[in-house]
């Protein structure tokens, strides 16, 4: 028998394959397109609709908790991480503050907070209420803070004057009902 009349059910059954896979990904891609989604003109990609992540200053399911500095009422919301929710369990908490490099003020917690599944780093901004992991306390930023870092989370964040809270000496954080 001829060689070249060997290859050629060879060669057809390739080039069917082949033509088959081309066909299956040129398909309609409205059919696999997720929905709400228009399909892709020509020369378009098409992209699954995703919202957006929240930022870490501002969740849909944010905790509203009580706080007063120096005996005055301050609004302030916590965020949903694990280590906000866990912050949550130490309430009714109140604590005696001091300044740290002019940036901040601190105190310590009665223990540790879960920092797993924590979310990406954030540079905290004046007003944001933090917990530095290594050191296990809270920090009041009334300046805006150091280039992001895992070991600083975001747990919330304080509707206060920067003057104010860089004067506060006394924090109280209850949970509101």
């Amino acid at each position: 028998m001829n060689p070249a009349i060997r290859r050629a059910p060879v060669r057809s059954a390739s080039a069917a394959a082949l033509l088959m896979a081309v066909t299956a990904c040129s398909g309609n891609t409205q059919e696999h397109a997720p929905a709400g989604t228009a399909p892709a003109s020509a020369g378009q990609q098409t992209t699954a609709s995703t919202p957006p992540s929240p930022s870490p200053r501002s969740t849909p399911m944010e905790t509203k908790v009580r706080v007063t500095l120096d005996g005055r009422d301050v609004e302030a919301t916590l965020n949903t991480s694990p280590a906000a929710r866990d912050f949550t369990e130490l309430l009714p908490l109140t604590l005696d503050l001091e300044d740290f490099h002019s940036t901040e003020r601190v105190a310590g917690l009665p223990r540790k907070l879960d920092t797993s599944g924590a979310p990406e780093p954030a540079a905290a901004k004046a007003g944001d209420i933090a917990y530095y992991a290594p050191w296990g306390n809270l920090a009041l930023f009334y300046r805006d803070g150091p280039a992001p870092s895992a070991d600083l989370l975001v747990l919330g964040h304080l509707d206060v004057q920067a003057d104010q809270l860089g004067r506060a000496t006394r924090i109280t954080v209850e949970a509101t009902s």
